[in-house]
């Protein structure tokens, strides 16, 4: 864990195709077998008679000549391949010794009859360690050292909900830093029941800084991990996203309807469970606040929803929501603005999904 990272197993060059061994023509492959040579003339009997020749004959029989031998490495380049390797492992041994440092100053109690000057240095130490941390945790292998560290189990048991908000947002900073792209460390992170935590700072933290990071981690939890996801529709989180959209927090409301395209293009199969959630109402609701950028990823989710969906188009016609004359007035105000073309593309796919389709009595049939 600690010490030199074990060298990168070297790829084995496969042979030419139809060479079984290095000049052994191979005939199972359907390769047309050599012409034999006629070895009735003097000439010819005198060449096969020489191991020379013999040994030349399977040289040409092989279908590539082969590379040359490499050049003798230089001791100044020897030199320097060794240097860069102790670097290397040394690098990493130092950088692990500053993730026990990091967890050693987070592990120690809070002091219990502190004045407020310690305590706000004592926050700062804790920050600075959680901060480091999620630098050096960018690197997959320090995120595996980290968690073998038993440096996870801290944050989620004692960070993540409790002390000052810059500890909370960190600690959930460096949540999603460790878990996305790694499936063991984000199968770690559900067991240790962080996704409830995090679902509940996201709905309910007063700090605007704590949700958008909960929200980050969440995201790293439930984008292709599959037991993430059912974890995240366990504990109702589609909810807990609208819930997020509706806030007044424009990141925050941006990054939430960015999860929910995301999670329903590669995830089709939820549709259903939105729809009856009443998704495409709320969506809709959305689109009629006062336009922001944060529209293009409202509308953005409802084609996700929509697409390939007959429950989700019968919705959007439902003539309440009046979405077909929203979107049309919404074309025309983003024609004549061109950093709203992605909006415009989807208010155009919408109106021909949903209103340019068959009636829905046809559908039905």
């Amino acid at each position: 864990m600690g010490g030199c990272r074990a060298p990168l197993k070297r790829h084995l060059l496969s042979r030419p195709p139809g060479v079984d061994q290095p000049g052994r023509q191979s005939y199972f492959r359907g390769d047309q077998p050599p012409l034999i040579p006629d070895t009735s003339s003097p000439s010819s009997q005198t060449a096969h008679g020489n191991l020379q020749g013999l040994l030349q004959m399977a040289i040409t029989a092989g279908s590539e000549e082969p590379d040359p031998p490499p050049e003798p490495m230089s001791e100044e380049r020897r030199q320097w391949l060794q240097e860069a390797m102790s670097a290397a492992c040394r690098g990493q041994r130092e950088e692990v010794e500053q993730m026990k440092n990091c967890l050693q100053v987070l592990s120690q109690p809070t002091p219990p009859s502190a004045g407020e000057a310690e305590l706000a240095t004592d926050q700062q130490e804790r920050e600075g360690a959680l901060e480091l941390l999620a630098d050096l945790c960018e690197n997959m292998d320090n995120a595996a050292d980290f968690c073998q560290l038993s440096g996870m189990h801290l944050l989620v048991g004692r960070y993540l909900e409790a002390g000052p908000a810059g500890l909370r947002w960190r600690a959930a900073q460096l949540i999603g830093t460790c878990s996305q792209n790694v499936a063991a460390i984000q199968e770690q992170v559900l067991g240790l029941g962080a996704l409830r935590k995090l679902l509940r700072l996201l709905d309910r933290d007063p700090c605007d800084s704590v949700r958008v990071k909960a929200l980050f981690a969440i995201s790293c939890l439930v984008r292709e991990q599959e037991a993430g996801l059912l974890q995240f529709l366990r504990l109702d989180g589609f909810s807990v996203l609208m819930r997020a959209m509706q806030q007044q927090v424009q990141k925050l409301k941006v990054k939430s309807a960015f999860l929910l395209q995301n999670l329903l293009v590669g995830h089709p199969e939820h549709k259903g469970t939105l729809c009856s959630m009443g998704m495409v109402q709320q969506l809709v609701a959305l689109v009629r606040t006062e336009h922001s950028p944060f529209h293009e990823h409202v509308l953005g989710a409802l084609c996700s929803l929509v697409t390939d969906f007959p429950q989700g188009v019968r919705e959007c016609r439902q003539p309440e929501l009046g979405l077909e004359e929203l979107l049309r007035h919404r074309c025309q105000l983003l024609r004549q603005h061109e950093e709203y073309q992605e909006e415009l593309e989807f208010c155009e796919k919408l109106l021909q999904t949903c209103f340019s389709s068959p009636t829905e009595d046809s559908m039905d049939r």
